[in-house]
């Protein structure tokens, strides 16, 4: 874990807050968390360590930055830990060999890019939590931390639930069709592990139900202006078919930039949240 960010301390919604975690059991509950909801609820598969422990760990947890909601009700600390979003900037995935989404897509248009890379992951939230200011906050966090590390782009696997491409076929196609990257930005999905997108005629899709039913996070991705790659990919372990999602930050930090003007000049009657995609 590469600790708090310098300067990012906690953003507070009454009850809840978002920040970094703090220490080695802070990261634990959020690995608690992460089996919960991958495991027990979404029906991943695990292996035997990964039953004997209930925690979902792997080898990019320990220098990653875990992003944390945290319902001070509950108590502080790993007690109080309600979501989670881990963070891996470019220097942190160089020390491990690579990002994970490498282990899914050729990811050698983003690593040219100029400027701090980001790979978002492993988002979950706990049932009971799981509504739009949660998201919104954890949101915030994401955009205060692209702020403090300069991030020019960031991306990450996000997934789609179930495993049948063809029963997944109209959002599939839909962000092929809508939302695919251009090629300067486009990652692949690997020989031997891509699936197609375009699965169906795309005049035939229904936009508007599709976006009812994407999940929220990838929702939450496309009104921030992000891309698709070249490419689905089934993912067995976790019972998903996963999309490369990648999002240019300047949207995130104008509005952050806009955010933080308004809190250090002159205090409106009630200061506005900062709105993201949520």
């Amino acid at each position: 874990m590469t600790g708090p960010a310098p300067g990012l301390g906690e953003l507070r919604a009454g009850r809840l807050g978002v920040r970094i975690a703090r220490d080695a059991a802070e990261v634990e509950a959020a690995q608690a968390l992460r089996w919960r909801v991958f495991y027990e609820e979404m029906g991943a598969r695990a292996d035997a360590a990964t039953a004997a422990s209930h925690l979902d760990a792997d080898a990019y947890d320990p220098v990653a930055d875990h992003l944390l909601v945290l319902d001070h009700e509950r108590g502080e600390g790993a007690r109080a830990v309600v979501g989670t979003y881990r963070l891996i900037r470019r220097a942190a995935a160089e020390r491990v060999g690579g990002f994970y989404s490498a282990g899914e897509y050729d990811l050698s248009p983003i690593l040219a890019q100029p400027g701090g890379l980001l790979e978002l992951g492993r988002s979950c939230v706990d049932e009971r939590y799981r509504t739009r200011g949660t998201l919104q906050l954890l949101w915030q966090g994401i955009a205060a931390y692209v702020f403090e590390h300069r991030i020019a782009l960031m991306f990450g696997c996000a997934s789609l639930p179930g495993t049948d491409p063809d029963a997944l076929a109209e959002p599939l196609t839909y962000l092929h069709a809508l939302h695919l990257a251009p090629p300067e930005l486009r990652p692949r999905a690997l020989p031997g592990l891509r699936v197609p997108m375009d699965r169906m005629d795309p005049a035939a899709i229904d936009a508007r139900r599709v976006l009812a039913r994407l999940p929220p996070l990838v929702k939450g991705y496309l009104r921030l202006g992000g891309f698709v790659g070249d490419g689905a990919v089934v993912d067995p372990q976790f019972n998903t078919t996963d999309v490369c999602v990648v999002v240019k930050t300047d949207q995130v930090t104008a509005k952050y930039f806009r955010h933080y003007e308004r809190r250090l000049g002159p205090q409106p009657e009630q200061d506005e949240p900062l709105e993201l995609p949520f």
